[in-house]
């Protein structure tokens, strides 16, 4: 996938024109996501706060004496899907969360959220004539009401330490994921472990990050300490190049009650929805792949059909009002039509409206400059309003694009730049979008340099590392709030 040419360092600051835009630090915070992920809070994500918001609106029927009949039940099933999409109650009572407000005002938000989605559904589909308004309403204050109590039990009951049933647990190397471990035991109570202390080899003047305090001692003395106290959990997190050293541990902890754990150092590696998995019954670990595998693949295909849908029968007016001016100001098609990477670096036939003089298409394809003389009289205006993308929602619903997503460059620089920019093709793992994260942080337009195009990148990296719905719709709005203002839109 990639060629022999120097590396990049995409993790640099980037100079987009007079702004210097930092790269944020996103190994760091995939990686924290990727090992401190919770099952219990998964759970109630997934499958208890969905199934408790359908619980409430049944039982509230016996009260109002409706009888649970077609469509009760499939506003049920809706409700279920669209909480468990839209819904991130563990911002409400999980521990190690400082900011309870924050949370609470955030769940209100999303809950709002679910409630207009509901809300439209039932307007477009029509099937809101058959509802009963008081029930319905109810439904939507008891319902989040009850949420909010349940998470607050089930912290106050289960998740609160007991002092006779934490686990006492050491670390074997103080390097990142030792420090990122021994951080989030100590942050989160309801994993009930404590931590006793590193064993390393290195003085801790020479560890970033690190007390003398945490430090017990070298690897020379650990057998001793082992012996003298006891220690119910042993994590070893040395890097893989010192497999000679942690075979002898492992030796020594065979005469140990201990149970012991390795957690290899994914930091010498580019996360890219990095995850444990199993593969013909053998463990693998996922170092680079599409954050849209399984349910999160399905949520996104269903966000992106509803989204354009309703898009669509939105604009239908703009769309003919510009076909229209294309048509009339400039001999040529409507449409332009170009292959494009797509998914997996599939070719993809991309829908524009024609906005230049030329159709390019091949191995040389030149980058629409400021002022740029084979606009057409209605090119420029399309352009810098990004008018001309619309049709590529049509490329949404045949499943060939997503609504964001890295945009799709032309095939000829696809290559170019595959050659030049370390992990450049990695974007390339996902569907294409109209919009995306590297656009609304001011890497629009022409690339005109290396450096443009490395920020570009990085953004659609930093955008497969922390996707989620509501960086989605975060991406939609910043994109129609700035259709009209965007200096590098051209």
């Amino acid at each position: 996938m990639h060629q022999d040419v120097p590396e990049k360092n995409l993790l640099k600051p980037v100079q987009s024109g007079d702004q210097t835009l930092q790269a944020p630090s996103l190994l760091g915070d995939r990686f924290r996501e990727f090992s401190n992920s919770s099952p219990v809070i998964g759970f109630f994500k997934l499958c208890l706060d969905p199934f408790i918001v359908v619980a409430t609106l049944y039982a509230l029927a016996i009260p109002f004496e409706i009888a649970i009949d077609g469509v009760e039940f499939v506003f049920g099933v809706l409700a279920f899907l669209l909480t468990a999409i839209l819904l991130d109650g563990i911002f409400l009572f999980v521990p190690g969360y400082s900011r309870q407000l924050l949370g609470l005002c955030r769940f209100s938000l999303e809950w709002g959220c679910v409630l207009l989605s509901l809300f439209f559904i039932g307007q477009v589909s029509g099937f809101s004539t058959y509802m009963y308004p008081p029930y319905y309403l109810t439904w939507a204050v008891v319902a989040p009401l009850v949420l909010i109590l349940t998470h607050f039990l089930f912290r106050l009951f289960v998740l609160h330490p007991v002092q006779n049933n934490v686990k006492k647990i050491l670390i074997i190397g103080a390097n990142k994921p030792g420090q990122m471990l021994a951080k989030n035991i100590q942050q989160q109570s309801f994993l009930k472990m404590e931590f006793l202390g590193f064993f390393e080899d290195r003085d801790a003047s020479r560890l970033d990050g690190i007390n003398s305090e945490e430090i017990i001692g070298d690897l020379s003395v650990f057998p001793e300490y082992i012996c003298e106290n006891t220690v119910h959990q042993i994590y070893i997190t040395l890097p893989m190049t010192a497999q000679p050293r942690v075979m002898e541990l492992l030796d020594y902890l065979k005469d140990s009650t201990a149970s012991i754990y390795f957690i290899p150092d994914l930091f010498v590696f580019d996360l890219i929805n990095a995850r444990f998995d199993n593969v013909a019954g053998l463990p693998v670990v996922a170092i680079c792949e599409s954050p849209f595998l399984g349910l999160n693949g399905l949520v996104k295909r269903i966000t992106d059909i509803v989204l354009s849908l309703l898009i669509l029968l939105l604009i239908w007016p703009v769309l003919l009002v510009v076909a229209i001016a294309v048509k009339l100001t400039s001999a040529g098609p409507i449409f332009f039509k170009q292959k494009r990477y797509g998914e997996d670096g599939q070719s993809v036939l991309v829908y524009k409206f024609r906005s230049m003089t030329v159709m390019e298409d091949g191995d040389q394809v030149i980058q629409a400059k400021k002022n740029d003389m084979r606009l057409t009289p209605i090119g420029r205006f399309i352009r810098r309003t990004s008018l001309d993308e619309l049709p590529q929602f049509i490329n949404v619903l045949q499943g060939k694009m997503s609504i964001v997503g890295p945009r799709p460059h032309a095939n000829a620089h696809n290559e170019q730049y595959r050659k030049l920019i370390k992990g450049y093709m990695i974007r390339h793992k996902v569907k294409p979008g109209i919009t995306g994260w590297a656009q609304v942080n001011g890497f629009r337009g022409e690339t005109d340099t290396l450096e443009k195009m490395e920020g570009r990148i990085l953004y659609d990296l930093e955008y497969l590392r922390n996707w989620s719905v509501w960086l989605d719709l975060k991406i939609i709005w910043r994109t129609a709030t700035g259709m009209f203002r965007d200096k590098n839109a051209f």
